[in-house]
């Protein structure tokens, strides 16, 4: 008899032995009939048992975070390869999906993991063409931090995330200076996985209207080239088109605060420090999905859940187009391009008309302030033609060089461009070459702390040509090369998101010697003696500037600085650039 038990139990331990779990794949945005989101660990927990269940899925972590926990990435494809360069050589294209940048705006959070599910489970039809990889929650620290107040505007869910992360960055800001484990992890997903199409769902704050969607494509003009052309005059119209078709009207982000859509509004341009920026700089077709904060928050998810559906679609039915359009572009770039825009503005001759839904809105006395404060009135939609300015012209444009030089001393800019895989060389031997060299003669800077940093901008620069010294060690970066954008945008000063305007280089703005006025004005009066010259400019100067004039120290300072004796560093920006 014993014998016979332990018989049957080994029978039923082997046949029971490769029996996948029995797990309920609704997830908690379900279960609480759409009122809730799900929490972190939940959301892990769901691709993870997706994972065992179903061979098509994969869960993998990745990387650190400031919250101290891992980044995860799951990756579905119907053949079960899930090595990025396999994937790579069988053609495909991956489209990356990011959810809870900002974990407040939980709606890609759930809509995603639905999205997984019903492919998986035969409700969705299975991409032929396209991989998906998504990042289930990539602000961790903030998704931690769940309350029910700090999304005042919001219309849902109960109890959500809070934006910032673990140590209060805002992660829609970091993904060119990288201050946080998060955005040097995604740095390192972004070029594992290499997506040529790119998702971040998001929440609006913002005027009224009707839309439950908008998005935000990377502006088209600083994609540029057929790639940029393809954006604008394809891809985003079959999105509206196919949602349209679903009863899911769609409209570009509306860019107005505190203010009425009617009067007209201008396409948000995504620079380098935001995800859709950065993606773009290495041919990575992206967008913001942008739901409206006041609509249900059932609907805002099934709305995205629409969205990323037909995005699926569209790089399926353009899985060529894209990939050649990609070839096109990187080609131009490479070898046809002799400048390059580092900063755009609004093109006022050409504009959009959008027919756009909205809701009446006016100004009325507060009641709080006792000033005029704006009040829509849902009870009067209206369907309305608006200006929509969604072309932009080159504001700042520069020369592309054939390399760069980076002393080895600048090491902090030196790992990103390793962690951003930018091909570089370290010179084997001291050497002398002629270069062309970079003073910052203008900026200002925010009065403010932003993200971390007091932001520079309106960065001006004075060029000069000669002969560098450099050691051996020292770091040559030549252009041509995947990374040709991200190198421009953050290595040339005037660029917004260059790491000059992001305070990297902010020690050589600081002067380290100086004078003693008693010792100098001696040695200043030999200087201007022996040079007629420099001392004809010093009296003109006198002439033509009265606040000059009578200040002694001014005057002093402006020898000193004509003079050999001042620093060659102050001001010096130290990346160097190769024409020839």
């Amino acid at each position: 008899m014993r014998l016979s038990l332990i018989i049957l139990i080994l029978f039923f331990s082997c046949t029971n032995s490769h029996k996948k779990p029995d797990y309920n794949f609704e997830t908690h945005f379900e279960k609480s009939k759409g009122l809730e989101t799900a929490t972190y660990q939940q959301t892990i927990e769901f691709y993870t048992h997706l994972a065992e269940v179903y061979s098509e899925v994969s869960i993998q972590t990745i990387g650190d975070t400031d919250s101290g926990m891992p980044l995860h990435i799951v990756t579905l494809n119907p053949n079960g390869i899930f090595d990025f360069p396999k994937i790579r050589e069988n053609k495909k294209n991956i489209l990356l999906i990011n959810n809870g940048i900002h974990p407040g705006e939980s709606d890609g959070i759930d809509a995603t993991m639905m999205l997984f599910r019903d492919i998986v489970q035969g409700k969705i039809k299975a991409p032929k063409e396209t991989v998906l990889v998504t990042i289930p929650i990539y602000n961790i620290g903030g998704s931690l931090n769940r309350n029910s107040t700090s999304r005042t505007n919001q219309n849902g869910p109960k109890s959500y995330g809070f934006r910032g992360n673990a140590r209060n960055y805002d992660l829609n800001r970091d993904f060119i200076k990288c201050d946080t484990k998060n955005a040097k992890t995604f740095t390192q997903i972004f070029h594992l996985v290499k997506p040529d199409v790119f998702i971040d769902n998001h929440v609006s704050n913002g005027a009224d209207y009707q839309y439950t969607l908008t998005h935000l494509f990377t502006q088209h003009n600083k994609l540029g080239g057929a790639l940029g052309n393809y954006l604008h005059n394809d891809m985003m119209p079959k999105l509206e088109q196919k949602l349209a078709s679903k009863n899911w009207d769609i409209t570009p982000y509306v860019n107005v605060f505190n203010n009425i859509p009617e009067k007209g509004f201008s396409q948000f341009m995504d620079s380098p420090r935001y995800s859709t920026g950065y993606t773009t700089l290495f041919n990575t077709l992206g967008m913001m999905v942008e739901t409206h904060m006041l609509k249900p928050y059932k609907q805002r998810v099934e709305g995205t859940y629409e969205l990323m559906k037909s995005m699926i679609e569209i790089t399926e039915e353009d899985h060529a187009t894209i990939k050649q359009k990609q070839i096109d572009s990187e080609k131009k770039h490479l070898s046809e391009a002799k400048t390059y825009t580092l900063d755009w503005e609004i093109d006022t001759t050409k504009t959009s008309t959008l027919n756009f839904k909205g809701f009446e809105g006016h100004f009325i006395g507060s009641n709080v302030t006792g000033s005029q404060r704006l009040k829509y009135d849902r009870n009067k939609p209206f369907t309305k033609k608006v200006n929509y300015q969604n072309y932009f012209k080159p504001k700042v444009e520069v020369k592309i060089p054939k390399a760069y030089i980076i002393p080895q001393s600048w090491y902090n800019v030196i790992d990103l461009l390793k962690l951003n895989q930018v091909e570089m060389h370290q010179l084997k031997r001291d050497s002398v070459i002629k270069v062309e060299s970079y003073k910052i003669s203008g900026y200002e800077t925010r009065q403010t702390p932003y993200e971390g940093h007091y932001l520079h901008y309106n960065t001006a620069i004075t060029k000069t040509e000669k002969e560098v010294n450099f050691e051996s060690g020292d770091f040559i970066i030549y252009t041509p090369q995947n990374a040709f954008r991200y190198i421009l945008e953050t290595l040339e000063p005037q660029a917004p998101d260059s790491f000059f305007n992001w305070n990297f280089f902010d020690t050589i703005l600081q002067q380290k010697e100086g004078f003693s006025p008693y010792v100098w004005e001696d040695k200043a009066l030999e200087i201007l003696n022996n040079n007629p010259k420099l001392k004809e400019a010093f009296n003109q100067r006198k002439k033509e500037s009265d606040k000059f004039n009578k200040d002694w120290y001014m005057q002093l300072d402006w020898i000193y600085k004509q003079s050999s004796h001042y620093e060659k560093a102050h001001m010096q920006y130290p990346i160097f650039r190769i024409n020839n």
